[in-house]
């Protein structure tokens, strides 16, 4: 029997910043995810894909299995078979968002050949919120032949899953939910870092958006921070803050550029703070090369705030392991560490 579960029902169970538009659910940030269980023997998702750039691919992980969709349609409904083949009895399907702003879409539902819809699992009362780069996104991890390297140069997206990054594999590793509101290439300020060239969109525009890019339909949308309330925020900006296209780099060590770097640095977690008042901040870097000269202004920043639930914290191999985006195994390095870490706080 073919069943069609709309966007809209409640056997669903969505995760990360989305919004109701176009007849369907938006995904824009990476790991945003959607959860069907059911019994039966496939399942396909229609979708309305908006593609930006880079090859087009969308995850999923079926019954514990990680796979991928790829695919070129665009500005129409497309339908994408996810599993097929499967015996007749309960599985468990997760839609996920692979890539950042590659492209974004709106989930419209999923197909089912099956019996049965069943109740979504509930959502874990553990909650994280990382803001981040492109490491945080997943970007360029499953390139592990390039491992502690430079990225390859045929770098087409395909290489991106969000699946693999630190911030959503603490969050497994802790039975934790997790928003991902990452992209690569962002900085703190609008003006610098290498995203959404040559009008450059940095963190003090996207940390408050579902949408964060004005080229999507209906442009930028704000999200409500009362939809979800993180016990830990994890906040990783800071090693595309160096650039500064058609100028001279940002000097960390130049102290009026470092005055104005903290500010706005320290604005953004004031305002977050203010949504989440018994959440503990964690302020960090990663393992990509960088100067340390960042890490010291971080931690500054930690310091300065005199707050006990905002704390730096530092990698064993922070800015030292890999000169291209870290691998799936220099993304686990990261998430063992920080799962010890958070771990040790007791806030769950």
């Amino acid at each position: 029997m073919s069943i069609f579960v709309p966007f809209d029902s409640p056997a669903l169970k969505y995760v990360g910043r989305t919004e109701e538009y176009n007849g369907g659910v938006r995904f824009v940030f990476a790991a945003t995810n959607v959860t069907l269980r059911f019994v039966g023997t496939s399942v396909k998702a229609v979708i309305r894909n908006h593609k930006f750039f880079n090859t087009q691919e969308i995850g999923a992980v079926v019954d514990g299995k990680v796979t991928k969709v790829t695919f070129e349609q665009k500005e129409e409904d497309i339908t994408l078979p996810i599993a097929e083949g499967l015996e007749d009895t309960l599985h468990e399907v997760m839609l996920y968002k692979r890539q950042d702003a590659a492209h974004y879409f709106e989930f419209k539902g999923f197909e089912v050949e099956g019996s049965e819809l069943c109740e979504p699992a509930p959502m874990s009362a553990r909650r994280i919120e990382c803001y981040g780069d492109s490491v945080s996104a997943g970007a360029v991890v499953e390139a592990v032949q390039c491992t502690a390297s430079n990225d390859p140069e045929n770098n087409d997206g395909s290489y991106d899953n969000a699946w693999y990054s630190f911030p959503w594999i603490t969050a497994r590793s802790l039975g934790a939910e997790l928003h991902d509101i990452a992209q690569g290439g962002i900085s703190i300020f609008d003006g610098t870092g290498y995203y959404h060239a040559p009008d450059h969109i940095g963190m003090e525009t996207a940390y408050d958006k579902v949408c964060y890019f004005p080229e999507a339909e209906g442009g930028m949308t704000k999200w409500d921070f009362s939809k979800y309330t993180p016990q830990v925020v994890l906040f990783a900006v800071g090693q595309n803050d160096p650039h500064n296209e058609g100028n001279p780099d940002n000097d960390i060590n130049d102290t009026a550029f470092r005055a104005k770097w903290k500010a706005k640095y320290k604005e953004i977690i004031s305002r977050l703070k203010s949504e989440y008042p018994d959440a503990v901040f964690i302020l960090l870097l990663t393992v990509l090369c960088h100067s340390a000269d960042w890490d010291k202004a971080v931690e500054e920043i930690a310091g300065e705030f005199n707050d006990p639930k905002i704390k730096y914290f530092r990698f064993t191999r922070t800015g030292r392991a890999t000169p291209g985006h870290p691998r799936i195994t220099e993304q686990y390095e990261m998430a063992e560490e920080l799962t010890a870490y958070i771990g040790s706080m007791g806030v769950f």
